[in-house]
């Protein structure tokens, strides 16, 4: 757990009120309350970056330490490897303050330096994860009298790989009526579905295969759980293709009839496209060669296309050419062949091979564009 400190009020941690006595001019001092290390918080992980090498790494903070009089205070912090009773600690600073700072570059040598360098180090293996302690002993005067020393913090050294992270897609969330058939509550924010994403990275182009009922209305979010971090819906209720990204947007209703429902999102041009899809069977093996697709019948109730139909010896695929033709001008656009996973379009895909007979065919495609087939 990290936790941040203002070291301005850190500064304001005065000495605590001291007690003193005199004998024949001589004054006694005596230990009263030792330093105790208050920041990071013990079992902390502390990430050096080696790409922000000159950027603060760990800051030390303790509590003041407390003589019998009011006098200046010296602090020795040390390190060392964990698990050793610092048995040989390296100094890492005096100072007359209670706090620390550290770079990352000044943390690395601490660690990997060898004892006999200048300034000394632990003599870890560079870029390794380690575990050291750390501690603070208070003393006053020039000679180093009456020590008090602190509890040991355990810290956990991370290297950060300092890579260029992976890209994260962007993300858009379906929410509205349609998500009563998915198992989970209408308009649910917390549990909006996620689309599936098909831009390059930068672009935000999203699609998803809905069941929707004829008059339901949806939205999409940029988040779930909220809408606040995007709130996408229609200008004025026109169900028209474009969107806006405001409190006021209004459902988009795009469907009729029941039915599966193509629906392709642009958030970079906040535009929309919707399509009730009809899927066949299209193949020399089929009624219509590969013409024409035999259509299929959709069930509502149980997201499923089927056909029982006669194929002859040759090859089939399922086909949807008046979505593809809607959405791209290409009736071979979304199409479903062999390959794993199947998805509703896979260029390299391979047809269904047949051999003649008498067919019982299912086809369901699920609201990310994966597809499972059946009774082939």
């Amino acid at each position: 757990m990290k936790k941040i400190f203002n070291l301005s009020i850190v500064a304001l941690l005065f000495l605590s009120v001291m007690s003193c006595t005199t004998d024949d001019n001589q004054i006694v001092v005596s230990e009263s309350t030792k330093p105790v290390l208050i920041a990071p918080e013990g079992s902390a992980s502390i990430v050096i970056n080696p790409n922000a090498l000159d950027a603060v790494a760990l800051t030390l903070v303790w509590d003041h330490t407390a003589y019998s009089v009011d006098t200046e205070i010296d602090y020795k912090v040390e390190i060392a490897a964990a698990e050793t009773n610092f048995a040989a600690p390296i100094t890492i600073a005096n100072t007359g303050d209670r706090f620390l700072v550290i770079s990352g570059s000044e943390l690395k040598n601490f660690l990997i330096k060898q004892p006999t360098d200048n300034p000394a180090g632990l003599g870890l293996a560079d870029g390794v994860n380690a575990n050291i302690e750390v501690r603070v002993t208070a003393t006053i005067g020039d000679n180093a009298d009456l020590p008090m020393v602190s509890d040991v913090l355990p810290l956990t050294i991370v290297f950060g790989t300092g890579g260029v992270p992976e890209p994260v897609d962007p993300v858009l969330y379906l929410v509205g009526a349609p998500q009563a058939y998915y198992g989970l509550s209408a308009w649910d924010n917390a549990t909006a579905i996620p689309m599936r994403y098909l831009g390059d990275g930068t672009t935000k182009v999203f699609e998803a295969y809905v069941k929707i009922a004829a008059g339901e209305g949806f939205k999409f979010i940029g988040e779930q759980g909220t809408w606040d971090n995007g709130n996408y819906g229609t200008i004025g209720g026109a169900q028209d293709g474009n969107l806006e990204n405001s409190g006021g947007s209004q459902d988009i209703k795009v469907a009729d009839t029941d039915g599966l429902y193509y629906v392709w999102v642009d958030i970079d041009n906040m535009q929309y496209k919707a399509v009730k899809m009809q899927w066949g069977i299209i193949g020399d093996a089929t009624p219509g060669g590969w013409t024409d697709e035999t259509p299929m019948t959709y069930d509502f109730a149980t997201n499923k296309w089927s056909i029982t139909t006669s194929l002859s010896t040759g090859g089939l695929k399922f086909r949807t050419a008046n979505t593809g033709q809607f959405i791209a001008n290409d009736a071979w656009k979304f199409n479903v062949g062999v390959s794993d996973p199947m998805v509703t379009y896979n260029p390299a895909s391979t047809n269904f091979p047949i051999t003649p007979g008498s067919y019982t065919i299912g086809l369901t495609v699920n609201f990310d564009g994966t597809a499972a087939v059946t009774g082939l």
